[in-house]
């Protein structure tokens, strides 16, 4: 979870599963790079991913990921209100 980019695609998946070109649209990352931070996640025990079709869907597993994430992003947007601009 040390990668930008992967908190991101936590944060992304909070509230659902959602396959890749869902999460391509909301994250805006080439594909490759999205499918190898998705791997690294799929591998660490995070996500959860299935496939209907063609598409790949990716879950979070872990719900304590969730927790930190929601902890994290909400003590950034704390700070960040307070923040001059």
């Amino acid at each position: 979870m040390s990668a930008p980019m992967r908190l991101k695609i936590i944060s992304a998946l909070c509230n659902g599963e959602k396959n890749v070109g869902e999460l391509l649209t909301e994250i805006h990352a080439t594909q490759p790079n999205m499918s190898q931070h998705l791997n690294t996640l799929y591998k660490a025990g995070v996500l959860g991913k299935r496939r209907d079709g063609v598409q790949i869907y990716y879950r979070i597993i872990n719900e304590r990921v969730v927790t930190l994430c929601r902890a994290v992003c909400t003590q950034i947007a704390i700070e960040t209100v307070g923040e001059p601009r």
